[in-house]
């Protein structure tokens, strides 16, 4: 693994408000998915991560997730069973399993980590080798199944998708191409439309498409500063060229033409052209509209280089 994935804190599309949820959940309820699991995960697990120590109680588990709270969580807030299940469910439909484990292990706190979470994928022995979110946030906030409690995860789950899709262990792109992570802005989008929380999704669009409440030019690990990943390239691929599904094509692309002992990230051109596989289309003109001064005659060799050395990426050009 090129480096750890570490904490992340809320940046940008997390600290939009939000709606209550709405719309019909894409993929199956928590009270309609098999509660009762064939193997239950432990009751009990102490953490051994970071500055984390807290001894975790599992409240309640199914076949695709286990749910942990720490002892400052209320018991009775009950509405994470549901909406954890269907957002993994989706992502794991869209984008396949990781690991050999389909049960993601999801860790909440109370009045501690607040506003932050980090991730862990499947082989990440800091975690026991489990896909797991660890979040924190006040009690209070906890009450309300909405915003950042359904964001930030979403967030967190993204660095897992992007660094483990189809037996990668790393991201080629955190550090040359969206940071942390303007990639998390079109991924919570996608999520949140599919697993019944429609007005939230529209609240994230809303926001991206106002520049007064997106920083396109302070974020972490940015290298394109000011340009609106979101408007001028991810959405428009999203809508035109068959939207969740065309982002996991792009993983498979990756996992498919790139050596799995690659560490250094995709140069811009490179990225472009392994898009442009997964539309089926010569993406170099939205590159063009999307990067604007970035987009160089540099950009343009290393297409051409990309189009030469992975040649198993199939597109018009």
């Amino acid at each position: 693994m090129k480096k750890t994935i570490t904490i992340c804190i809320l940046f940008s599309v997390l600290l939009t408000a939000a709606c209550k949820k709405d719309g019909k959940p894409a993929v199956k309820p928590a009270d309609t998915v098999k509660t009762i699991a064939v193997n239950a995960p432990q009751k009990k697990w102490l953490e051994h991560w970071y500055e984390h120590d807290d001894l975790l109680t599992n409240v309640y588990y199914n076949d695709d997730l286990a749910l942990y709270y720490d002892n400052e969580m209320d018991t009775t807030i009950t509405w994470p069973r549901g909406a954890y299940t269907r957002i993994w469910h989706y992502i794991k439909q869209n984008y396949g399993n990781f690991g050999d484990s389909s049960r993601f292990y999801v860790v909440l706190h109370a009045n501690k980590h607040e506003g932050s979470g980090h991730p862990a994928p499947y082989y990440d022995v800091s975690h026991d080798y489990r896909n797991v979110l660890d979040v924190g946030e006040s009690l209070s906030d906890w009450y309300k199944e909405e915003g950042d409690k359904l964001r930030l995860p979403i967030h967190e789950i993204g660095h897992i998708v992007a660094s483990s899709s189809h037996g990668r262990t790393h991201d080629l792109q955190d550090d040359n191409i969206w940071g942390d992570s303007k990639f998390a802005e079109i991924f919570i989008y996608d999520v949140l439309l599919n697993s019944g929380y429609k007005s939230e999704a529209d609240a994230v669009y809303a926001q991206m498409n106002d520049p007064s409440q997106t920083d396109n030019y302070n974020y972490p690990g940015v290298r394109y500063p000011g340009v609106n990943f979101f408007v001028d390239w991810f959405y428009p691929i999203y809508i035109k060229y068959g939207k969740g599904p065309v982002l996991a094509r792009y993983f498979k692309q990756i996992a498919d033409n790139v050596p799995m002992d690659r560490t250094d990230d995709l140069n811009l051109g490179e990225f472009v052209h392994f898009f442009s596989g997964a539309a089926g289309a010569n993406l170099r003109e939205q590159a063009k509209i999307a990067f604007k001064e970035y987009w160089t005659s540099d950009s343009e060799a290393q297409l051409k280089q990309a189009q030469l050395d992975f040649q198993g990426v199939k597109y018009p050009y």
